[in-house]
């Protein structure tokens, strides 16, 4: 497969520097993270953060899309992926007629896919076909459910590492490793050669990634993983209380902000 220069980027960086990737939904938001991110992720993630599900099992394919419409119109230099929706990749027929679709209405640089322990060919054949695809395995909510860590058993730590060199083999440019223990990340970052991308996965990876609503403390999800850079749910507060008075009280509109 012939890799874009993005993809290529970012493979190279994992001798160089961390990769900083976050999750975005909307234009005015991956505007402001373009400046900033290597990758941005439209993660299924807008299920329960943006539209208030209770699974991000939930969102479909075609809303995906139009989110990864409106983050692509304000992507520069990032590299966008476009998370595959539950349901949406369960064989390579499925796979390849789905990516057709997104690659066709969205323009993003590539796909992630979650790891069901058994889709590694699936993996395969899309990246033969020439899809640049990220893998994602530890806690993988669009296959397990309950959340607990992962890699914390020695059998549990043999099974990931695995996984994740299979994962490689199959062509995978990067893996995100999801709530995995700090040993088992290190163990899987120092054994493969493409770039680990860690959440809840200590600083042994190669790079970060959180959902952007919960790093600015506006999704009202805060798990040991996060840190919650400011309190946005604050700030939005006190501005609509100064609103609320002023309309209250007639001081606005002003003549400043009437025609």
């Amino acid at each position: 497969m012939k890799l874009s220069k993005k993809i290529k980027k970012i493979i190279k960086l994992k001798s160089k520097r961390k990769l900083v990737c976050l999750t975005a939904y909307s234009k005015p938001i991956a505007k402001i993270l373009d400046k900033y991110c290597d990758i941005i992720l439209v993660g299924d993630s807008v299920a329960t953060a943006f539209y208030g599900m209770k699974s991000t099992k939930e969102i479909k394919l075609d809303t995906m899309i139009a989110h990864n419409k409106s983050v692509k119109k304000a992507i520069r230099k990032s590299t966008l992926v476009f998370d595959m929706p539950f349901n949406s990749y369960r064989n390579i027929k499925e796979a390849k007629k789905n990516i057709k679709k997104i690659f066709k209405k969205t323009s993003c640089d590539a796909v992630k896919l979650e790891s069901n322990g058994k889709n590694f060919n699936i993996l395969k054949k899309l990246v033969q076909s020439g899809i640049p695809v990220m893998g994602h395995i530890g806690y993988t909510p669009q296959y397990k459910g309950k959340f607990k860590p992962q890699g914390i058993k020695n059998n549990e730590q043999k099974k990931l590492i695995n996984e994740a060199l299979k994962i490689q083999k199959a062509g995978a440019f990067s893996i995100v490793l999801e709530c995995i223990n700090s040993d088992t990340a290190k163990k899987i970052t120092n054994r493969i050669n493409i770039p680990t991308i860690g959440i809840g996965s200590s600083n042994s990876c190669d790079g970060q990634i959180l959902v952007f609503d919960d790093l600015i403390g506006l999704s009202g999800f805060y798990p040991k993983f996060v840190k919650k850079y400011i309190n946005l749910q604050k700030i939005i507060e006190n501005v609509l209380k100064k609103f609320r008075r002023d309309v209250i009280s007639s001081r606005f509109p002003s003549k400043l902000h009437t025609y």
